[in-house]
């Protein structure tokens, strides 16, 4: 049986500077399909997904079980084997959340050429962990180690809107300026959460916008919150603007829960 060649199996850019190790791509293919949930049963099928022939399949499958890195299932199949977990847990282990962190915010503020935040709560306030700001900065009165009513800024927002009710109503009891607008603010929780992020416009501070999604931890908890701010003539002043920063925004977001430990993203319940 004859199979058409394999792309990645060319010899066209083997000597050129920069030419990508094809076995690893198509590895790296096998993998995250393998992570995604993709069954290895029907080989044929694996490479129709990862766009490699079935004897590339087999072989790929031979030596990722050979390096621990996939571990074949009882039932058929195959699954992410456990000395590869060890290496990505020793490997995140030596990190936390701050350096995590940080290299989230350098790549939303790259993307998006505006302020970057990592702020987590603390009683009913909202506490500013870290901040990474383009070249042309941004006149702001939120600093690092900056504690805010939680009610008033957008990350503050997405972690009241994930607490769990009791939780939720002992925030707002402990603070009179909450608990004084508690049904407006309840609504608005609700309506950030089913949108999954949270919005200010000029909000909290005069011709600033602000957008925040949810970071939440292994235990499926709202660990933190990224969120994003700009000069409201540049930043979210139209629905391109605001689709494009919810969608950076959120993939931030999944991806330093996903770095914490979270399974799935919001986690369910």
């Amino acid at each position: 049986m004859s199979f058409s060649a394999d792309p990645l199996d060319s010899d066209e850019s083997a000597g050129k500077p920069g030419a990508l190790v094809s076995p690893v791509v198509r590895a790296f293919r096998l993998l995250r399909y393998v992570v995604d949930g993709g069954s290895t049963s029907n080989l044929s099928e694996v490479g129709r997904n990862i766009d490699v022939n079935r004897v590339t399949v087999m072989r790929l499958i031979a030596t990722l079980e050979h390096e621990g890195v996939i571990e074949a299932l009882p039932q058929g199949g195959h699954r992410i084997g456990l000395p590869f977990l060890k290496l990505a847990t020793a490997a995140t282990a030596a990190n936390d959340m701050l350096d995590l962190g940080r290299r989230v915010l350098a790549d939303v503020r790259r993307q998006l050429n505006v302020s970057a935040y990592l702020a987590a709560l603390d009683g009913g306030h909202v506490v500013y962990l870290l901040r990474d700001m383009p070249e042309a900065g941004l006149i702001s009165s939120v600093r690092v180690g900056s504690r805010v009513a939680a009610h008033l800024t957008t990350p503050g927002r997405m972690l009241l809107a994930w607490q769990p009710p009791d939780a939720l109503d002992a925030l707002l009891r402990a603070d009179p300026a909450a608990s004084a607008q508690a049904g407006k603010l309840r609504a608005q929780l609700a309506a950030d959460r089913e949108r999954g992020c949270a919005w200010s416009f000029s909000g909290f501070e005069q011709g600033i916008n602000s957008c925040a999604a949810p970071v939440f931890g292994a235990l499926g908890e709202a660990a933190a919150a990224i969120s994003v701010a700009g000069p409201e003539t540049a930043f979210g002043a139209d629905a391109d603007s605001r689709a494009r920063t919810e969608q950076v925004i959120g993939q931030a977001a999944r991806d330093l829960s996903s770095l914490l430990g979270s399974r799935g993203y919001p986690p369910a319940g």
